[in-house]
């Protein structure tokens, strides 16, 4: 018996917590070595290159063009990935993973050739095979009885690994890597790390009978299937993905311009607060998301859920107001907002749906309705870049910032209340139907 099916019968056999401890670090290293395909490139600030000259959008500044270019690229293929990876067979994910990593890798690599402002072309060709990494990973996860606790410890890899990664940028450069050769460089640092844990993660065995029972069998979605839950669940999941554009926008320019935020509050020449601020955010997400498995009901597990999403709204909007009044201090306005956005944002990507999936009662994959939700989600992000850049082009940092934790809090805060609205009775119903079964 070779090692592979020997860690596969291992994983089949053995106790809970070493399958959620293997698959959680398996999980958590792929999606964290995805990162270093997809932000090094921001933690260079390309002074002095040329405004990309675009026949609608003249003066566009070419770090704002390259962040729009690599987030369209990950849009048309969030639109992509509703498809395919609601239809991906469980034998395609690994090598999928693999080829989709050196794709993005090979554009970084022609990024660093192809000369500015061409070379924005190249970071929209590394956005789309990016854009279907977290539905393939997650795809390893779904459908256990403890998919909370390990989808929680795959989304704080995103939390984590995007300052990580900057800071190995940052590096490189003080290192004497040129700024257009550094995003490049780091990816092949980090494909040797990749291919060793996506096989780690290839490993995990399947859902049990038991895991399907408790959680509804995981099933591929085709047109109908998909067509069928949208009729089914639309002004929920039209309110979910609405107010999802706007955490997605904040998010985004929270992380593509850590670097220009850090430094307006004056720790431009601190690089590794880019990694240690984010350390206490991903903890406590961690704790709190990670425990929802200990909810056995579905219904009420997703109310959890949604009322947790609720306050971290809420907290964005109040540690910005205590910012302005001087109850907290820079570093901890930029932890308690990342925090709040965080623990609206993170169960997006894995706990929202799955709970959803089991507590309304349908076959299916939540991957489908993550990215219908994330395809949706990064147009929001494109149009805050292009309202920055054109709309408020001279505003401070700090100031939009401000601005944009304030409209954000807002907006999702009545869109929460909307949607627990709008799911409870429809989960209450679909346990009352379970509880008469015979």
């Amino acid at each position: 018996m070779g090692i592979s099916n020997r860690i596969r019968s291992f994983l089949s056999t053995t106790n809970h917590a070493v399958f959620c401890g293997y698959a959680t670090f398996a999980a958590f290293s792929v999606y964290f070595c995805m990162y270093a395909y997809r932000k090094p490139f921001s933690a260079a600030a390309y002074d002095g290159i040329d405004a990309v000259p675009l026949p609608l959008l003249p003066d566009l500044q070419f770090k704002i063009a390259l962040i729009i270019a690599q987030v369209l690229g990950y849009t048309l293929s969030k639109f992509y990935g509703i498809k395919f990876i609601s239809e991906v067979s469980a034998s395609k994910r690994t090598v999928s993973l693999i080829a989709l990593i050196a794709l993005a890798e090979l554009a970084l690599v022609l990024f660093a050739i192809v000369p500015a402002p061409y070379s924005v072309i190249c970071l929209f060709l590394n956005g789309f095979p990016l854009g279907m990494i977290w539905g393939l990973v997650f795809s390893f996860l779904e459908g256990r009885r403890f998919t909370e606790a390990l989808g929680a410890g795959l989304s704080v890899s995103y939390i984590v690994s995007s300052g990580a990664v900057k800071s190995v940028g940052s590096w490189l450069m003080q290192l004497g890597v040129p700024e257009f050769q550094m995003p490049a460089v780091t990816g092949l640092i980090f494909f040797p790390i990749f291919l060793l844990v996506v096989w780690l993660l290839s490993l995990v065995p399947p859902p049990t009978r038991e895991d399907e029972i408790l959680r509804t069998k995981r099933e591929p979605m085709y047109a109908e299937e998909r067509k069928r839950v949208l009729k089914l669940l639309g002004p929920g999941l039209f309110a979910l993905v609405f107010l999802y554009m706007f955490l997605t926008a904040y998010r985004d320019f929270r992380d593509n311009f850590a670097v220009e935020l850090w430094a307006a509050l004056g720790y431009g020449e601190q690089p590794w607060i880019l990694t240690f601020s984010e350390v206490p955010i991903t903890l406590v997400v961690l704790v709190v998301l990670g425990l929802l498995f200990l909810i056995k009901s579905n219904r009420l597990a997703m109310d959890v859920i949604l009322l947790a999403m609720l306050g971290g709204s809420a907290l964005i909007g109040l540690s910005t107001l205590a910012y302005q009044f001087g109850i907290v201090g820079p570093a901890a306005w930029m932890i308690l907002v990342g925090l709040g956005l965080y623990l609206a944002y993170v169960p997006y990507g894995c706990i929202l749906f799955e709970r959803m999936i089991a507590a309304i009662g349908f076959a299916g994959t939540a991957g489908f309705m993550i990215y219908v939700a994330d395809a949706f989600g990064y147009l929001g992000s494109v149009a805050l870049l292009l309202y920055k850049n054109f709309g408020e082009p001279n505003l401070a940092w700090e100031e939009f910032f401000v601005q944009i934790s304030y409209v954000t809090s807002i907006v999702c805060v009545i869109s929460f209340v909307f949607a627990i609205g709008y799911f409870s009775p429809r989960m209450r119903k679909q346990e009352e139907e379970e509880e008469i079964k015979p």
